[in-house]
């Protein structure tokens, strides 16, 4: 489903598709801020897979914490969490046959 509030700025044609699963049992948050003139933030609940598009050279934040606080747990390369099709090799990509219920955030 295309998220319309937050499009990329339109200078950034260098974007990957990227999947991040919440692998452990608390509610996190995923945000992007690295970014100049772009706001990306979602809920990742546990177990969810988030799929999204960022540029090339962003960091996902993984944000993980209780009702009022949260830390900074982790701050992936987005680089790491490409997604590709079948026939484009890459050493940390993640197989779209792998993912099949996918829920799609698209910038």
């Amino acid at each position: 489903m295309p998220h319309i509030l937050d499009p990329l700025p339109e200078n950034h044609n260098d974007e990957i598709c990227c999947c991040y699963v919440n692998s452990t049992s608390q509610i996190q948050v995923a945000r992007i801020t690295n970014v100049h003139n772009w706001y990306f933030e979602r809920v990742v609940f546990p177990g969810q897979r988030l799929i999204f598009e960022a540029p090339s050279y962003s960091y996902l934040e993984i944000h993980t914490g209780m009702m009022a606080s949260s830390i900074l747990s982790d701050k992936i390369p987005c680089q790491q969490l490409i997604v590709l099709g079948e026939d484009e090799p890459h050493p940390f990509a993640i197989s779209a046959k792998t993912v099949p219920e996918l829920e799609y955030a698209h910038q």
